[in-house]
């Protein structure tokens, strides 16, 4: 037993020590995405000011590939020194396992949240010439013709793809999914009339929504979205519990002395909130979310697989 105690004693004092010098060089931050990319661009804008607090400098490595397995993986077989840092999503934590036979990565097991910064809402949009001004009515044309009312996405177990497959549990409605090979193209897709309707991120469609080119009929956020503030949610619209909110945020290495975790945390959140960085995020269509701790991040990872594993398994959607 007092070998035991020493040893735990050793193992507590070398964490703080590891905590106390950190960080001692430069931090690698792992993005998922190419460089240009919105998620890109957002690590960029927090990589910028967490040098600045942390007196290191931050080296944004841009790994592409697999829907973000490959970036995701190599982040969580890192080091658990407190030196890398990953860009991790919705995508990459939860839609992932559910559409990868062998993703590479447990997100409850081989990864820790340290914050969760944005989301994105996405937008129920058709055609101007569609007649539809309502998710009601949108429906009713859904329930006129049983699955032939298309919708398309940028690809399967895209968030647009997934937001379909909910409305079609929260509703009953059968809808017919069309995926094109990248997002440009499915929202194209719904302002040239080759698909009904499309649930696309609000940044991508924006300028057309305000240009005339496409029409928005609710958001899929909790609350309106303060890009659209006059387009009402899906709930308001009479969709009860529809919700989809792609978040994104960073996450360590399991295994990451807490201390490390704590002070990225706190820097996270405080960079969050700075106006600069607000104003840059939403530039990106992004908007922040309030602070909350590392746990609470932890429970959205884990209610998020909780909510959309069964979706994901009930669309049949499949990356392989």
């Amino acid at each position: 037993m007092k070998r035991f105690l020493l040893a735990m004693t050793l193992v507590a004092w070398s964490t703080a020590a590891m905590a106390q010098a950190w960080p001692s060089k430069s931090i690698r931050m792992i993005v998922p995405l190419a460089p240009g990319a919105t998620a890109d661009i957002v690590a960029r804008i927090f990589a910028d000011e967490l040098g600045k607090a942390l007196g290191q400098t931050i080296v944004v490595d841009n790994k592409t590939g697999a829907g973000g397995t490959i970036a995701t993986a190599e982040a969580a077989r890192a080091p658990a020194d407190g030196n890398t840092l990953a860009l991790v999503s919705q995508g990459t934590m939860v839609f992932n396992i559910g559409l990868y036979k062998s993703p590479g990565y447990d997100p409850l097991k081989d990864l820790a949240m340290v914050a969760v910064t944005g989301g994105v809402s996405n937008v129920l949009i058709v055609a101007p010439d569609n007649p539809a001004k309502t998710v009601a009515d949108v429906l009713a044309q859904a329930r006129a013709k049983p699955g032939e009312l298309t919708y398309s996405s940028g690809g399967v177990g895209t968030s647009h793809h997934m937001s379909g497959v909910l409305l079609e549990l929260k509703t009953g409605v059968k809808l017919q999914h069309v995926p094109y090979r990248a997002t440009p193209a499915g929202i194209m897709g719904v302002a040239n009339g080759e698909v009904a309707i499309g649930l696309f991120n609000t940044p991508t469609v924006i300028g057309q929504v305000k240009g005339g080119k496409l029409k928005a009929i609710a958001v899929t956020s909790e609350k309106r979205s303060d890009l659209l503030p006059d387009v009402p949610t899906m709930i308001e619209s009479g969709v009860k519990d529809y919700v989809v909110n792609t978040w994104m945020g960073f996450a360590v290495p399991a295994g990451v002395p807490e201390p490390i975790i704590t002070r990225l945390n706190a820097e996270i959140n405080r960079i969050g909130q700075l106006p600069q960085v607000r104003e840059k995020m939403l530039a990106q269509g992004i908007e922040i979310l309030p602070p909350g701790s590392p746990a609470a991040a932890q429970k959205l990872v884990r209610d998020d697989l909780a909510l959309w594993l069964p979706i994901i398994k009930a669309s049949g959607a499949s990356a392989e």
